[in-house]
């Protein structure tokens, strides 16, 4: 009689370990989200937002490390003053800071 209650036990924690790796990797999707993927989209509609905003005067970092003050907005593209009669134009999804000309 004990060995049938033994053997009845073996066969439920068998067929909840093999659920158990599931709830794990479940687990790991939402914690990868939480921590990288959620700050990640809230940065870039942060910064999406800054360049929906940006006004002459404003200066600017570009990806590419170039600082400047943005002289025109255009539908697509900003034209930036970089010195002293030296414009250079880039697209907006290359602006990677953006400082207002009011801080």
């Amino acid at each position: 009689m004990n060995s049938s209650v033994f053997s009845t036990l073996a066969q439920q924690a068998g067929g909840a370990s093999g659920a158990q790796p599931l709830i794990m990797m479940g687990l790991m999707v939402v914690m990868f989200y939480f921590l990288l993927i959620r700050p990640q989209q809230r940065q870039r509609k942060e910064l999406q937002k800054r360049i929906d905003s940006l006004q002459t005067g404003d200066k600017v970092v570009t990806t590419a490390g170039i600082h400047g003050l943005v002289h025109n907005i255009k539908e697509k593209t900003v034209v930036l003053k970089i010195a002293d009669s030296t414009m250079v134009e880039f697209d907006k999804s290359a602006v990677a800071v953006v400082t207002k000309k009011d801080a």
